[in-house]
């Protein structure tokens, strides 16, 4: 009885390293990195030359990596099918960049054209090679869209390099985040909120007066909502934590969010959502006819 015992042991020690074969194909992309090596001149560089990519339909402007990933709306795409390859009239562009997590997150604004768009892409380097080309593409039809209302505020806001008294820890602007996110399932929750503060979701602008004491607790869409799968990039010099996730589940609406903190308060948010939805017009409002899905 014990030979047998130690006989089926042995079996199935030696069956295992047969079983480890059999698992999923090895990834053709180049993996990412767990502590990658980088430097912000080198961020900024590739976002410079995404930028002009972007504007001349040559996303060979970057460096790329031989086996780099490319994902639009967070699925796997070929090189040839993203709208990086397509040249569009740049108006507003601005970029974030964390040289710790090599990562950065640039927001286009097309208004001409033909076909207006909002475009959030992020770009995952390791030793000066760009390891994947991460775009999320908005445009009419999706959540709240409206290109015109996009550039209009965010070209008047200030994202640049704040003070060093002004800054606040990742750690805080993670959990700040977080606790933002968190809110579309449990309404309880303490988002630090500052003044003034405006938010901007898709073209839709919670402080089109101009006041200087807004407010951006302007409501959350009522029910439970769980927002998963989120990956975060800090630019610690400018203040701002970009969180790409998804609404509802795992397979959910593909999303960027991205929050402006001075003093450990967020005093300005951008969200890009690839669903479907109501409108906004050309002042930041609703489209006549629309419900603020915010409102009450």
């Amino acid at each position: 009885m014990i030979r047998n015992t130690l006989l089926a042991g042995l079996l199935a020690c030696a069956a295992t390293p047969a079983l480890a074969q059999n698992g999923p194909p090895p990834s053709p992309y180049a993996p990412l990195q767990d502590r990658p090596t980088c430097t912000r001149d080198e961020l900024k560089a590739a976002t410079d030359a995404y930028v002009e990519a972007q504007r001349t339909g040559n996303i060979g402007r970057l460096a790329l990596h031989e086996k780099v990933r490319f994902v639009q709306d967070m699925a796997d795409v070929t090189r040839e099918a993203g709208l990086w390859n397509t040249a569009l009239p740049i108006a507003h562009a601005m970029s974030f960049h964390d040289d710790k997590r090599c990562k950065t997150f640039t927001e286009i604004v097309v208004t001409e054209g033909g076909k207006p768009y909002v475009i959030g892409t992020r770009l995952y380097l390791h030793e000066g090679k760009v390891l994947r080309v991460d775009s999320l593409v908005t445009t009419t039809g999706h959540w709240l869209f409206n290109a015109n209302a996009y550039l209009k505020y965010s070209s008047a806001e200030d994202w640049g390099a704040i003070f060093k008294y002004q800054k606040t820890p990742p750690s805080e602007m993670m959990r700040g985040a977080d606790t933002y996110l968190s809110a579309f399932n449990d309404k309880f929750v303490d988002i630090p909120w500052g003044t003034p503060c405006a938010r901007l979701e898709g073209g839709a602008y919670s402080n089109r007066q101009g006041d200087p004491h807004a407010s951006c607790e302007v409501g959350i869409p009522p029910g439970v909502l769980y927002i998963v799968n989120r990956d975060y990039l800090i630019d610690e010099e400018k203040g701002v934590i970009n969180v790409f996730c998804r609404f509802g589940s795992s397979t959910g609406g593909p999303d960027s969010h991205t929050f402006r903190f001075i003093d450990g308060k967020i005093r300005a948010v951008h969200t890009l959502s690839v669903l479907n939805g109501p409108q906004a017009n050309d002042e930041g409002g609703m489209v006549r006819g629309s419900v603020d899905p915010n409102a009450g």
